[in-house]
């Protein structure tokens, strides 16, 4: 295409007041603000002229506007949007990690929807904490004298850090070689260490460390023992890692405090279900840890939330620290770690808590959701087969759940087939296995089986 081509192109597309007046019969410039529609609009006649460039028609006045429809629909709709997750990935980090309980969707709708005793004491009428209540729903479910509550646990650890080992103390932190990981997102202990204040002080091996080593690097430039979780991998083999009874003992002749960062964070026995043994809060802190971190919406199955347990004097102090408000968590997320917590201090987490929900359903519980997906689809493209789910979330790592799967040969491609499922009003992820896509019933909502059974259907036909 020439330039003259180009130009006559570009002269031929409409005006902006053109455009308005056709989104008008659409309804999208009386919805919104002007500015706000001109602005979608510029942006669009601008995307249309960068095409043209690269060599495509100019689009009609009525095409022009059904994308700037399109447009708004995506960028200005409510957002994040629900979608279902059939990849049988119980705490799938990208796609908002663990589903709020029913108690706690009410607990957040009733904070939001109305003012409350946030910051205020009913019985005495003056202010008060917003930590009071949840720092003893802490202390009933794990067992610690206390609890704080921030935004996430990247931001507990920074705050126990800063507040134990910051500028104006001692500074060391002691670690274990083989737990300066690197988790989601790049987030790495050593640098959450050095931009706490603290100084990094490794022991041991990557595979092996024992309690000498850490007893070899105390100094009068000691701050505490940190242990980290290491999350999402798992090191196999000639190992050997100090066990956290061993190092509150040496951290008490010594006058150091031990530091537990839990990663997930646990409440229940994991081997129940037929997984490895997951390190739980509880025994964090019956072995005497002054500090433990975990997060909120992982395996406690909550929001997103930094939760610490530990004694009255070191969580005081976190308190205290100047970090601590920059970092503190807003009311639905602690309305909906209230209701979270209540849930295991009742005993019906596997009832009420979706993750505990779906790791504990049983195989005649999946496989009839999978049978009842096959007969309504109908199609020989679609079959059953044994599978396995994961938890996920940089929780359990390589420890999987047997389940039933429905597996879909597509009459084109996998990822073709996997985008037509996304692509529906309510979009349904699945996963690709050897060019074959399978819908894991583990991880459906209650409800939804019905949407994943139409998406299925409309994807073959398509």
């Amino acid at each position: 295409m020439t330039n003259d081509d180009i130009n006559t192109q570009f002269r031929s597309l409409p005006s902006v007041e053109q455009l308005l007046q056709e989104l008008v019969l659409g309804g999208l410039a009386g919805a919104y603000s002007h500015a706000a529609v001109v602005s979608l609009a510029r942006q669009q006649l601008n995307d249309t002229r960068d095409s043209i460039r690269e060599g495509k028609d100019s689009p009609s006045l009525q095409q022009l506007a059904a994308d700037i429809m399109a447009r708004a629909e995506e960028e200005w709709s409510p957002w994040p949007r629900p979608l279902v997750n059939a990849t049988g990935v119980v705490i799938h980090t990208n796609l908002g990690r663990a589903p709020l309980s029913k108690p706690a969707m009410a607990a957040v709708n009733a904070a939001a929807g109305s003012y409350s005793d946030l910051e205020f004491d009913v019985r005495e009428g003056s202010r008060g904490s917003r930590q009071a209540h949840i720092s003893r729903l802490i202390a009933e479910v794990t067992g610690a004298e206390t609890g704080l509550v921030v935004n996430n646990n990247a931001s507990a650890i920074m705050l126990g850090l800063s507040a134990v080992a910051g500028p104006g103390g001692p500074r060391e932190v002691i670690v274990s070689r083989g737990e300066g990981v690197e988790i989601g997102g790049g987030f790495r202990i050593p640098d959450v260490l050095r931009q706490s204040g603290a100084t990094l002080v490794e022991v041991g091996t990557t595979n092996r460390t024992y309690t000498r080593d850490y007893a070899s690097a105390i100094n009068e430039n000691t701050a505490a023992i940190l242990k980290v979780h290491p999350s999402n991998f798992r090191v196999i083999g000639f190992t050997h890692e100090a066990e956290l009874d061993e190092l509150v003992t040496l951290g008490r002749e010594r006058g150091v405090p031990v530091l537990n960062d839990l990663g997930s964070g646990c409440l229940l026995d994991t081997t129940r279900y037929g997984l490895a043994p997951e390190p739980t809060v509880q025994q964090s802190v019956n072995a005497g840890v002054e500090l433990s971190f975990f997060s909120g919406d992982k395996l406690i199955g909550g929001p997103q939330a930094g939760i610490i347990a530990g004694n009255t004097e070191w969580v005081d102090r976190l308190g205290r620290h100047p970090l601590a408000r920059a970092v503190r968590i807003d009311k639905m997320g602690l309305a909906a770690l209230s209701a979270t917590l209540t849930s295991f201090l009742k005993e019906k987490a596997h009832e009420e808590i979706p993750v505990w929900h779906m790791i504990s359903m049983s195989m005649d519980t999946i496989t009839e959701t999978a049978e009842g997906w096959l007969k309504e689809i109908d199609s020989p493209a679609v079959s059953l087969r044994e599978g396995q789910s994961t938890v996920g979330g940089g929780s359990l790592p390589g420890e999987t759940l047997t389940t039933t799967l429905l597996a879909v040969i597509p009459p084109d491609s996998a990822d073709a087939f996997a985008r037509r499922l996304r692509s529906g009003p309510t979009p349904v992820i699945a996963r690709i296995e050897d060019e074959v896509v399978v819908l894991d019933p583990r991880t459906v909502s209650d409800g939804q089986s019905d949407i994943v059974v139409e998406a299925v259907k409309l994807a073959l036909k398509a």
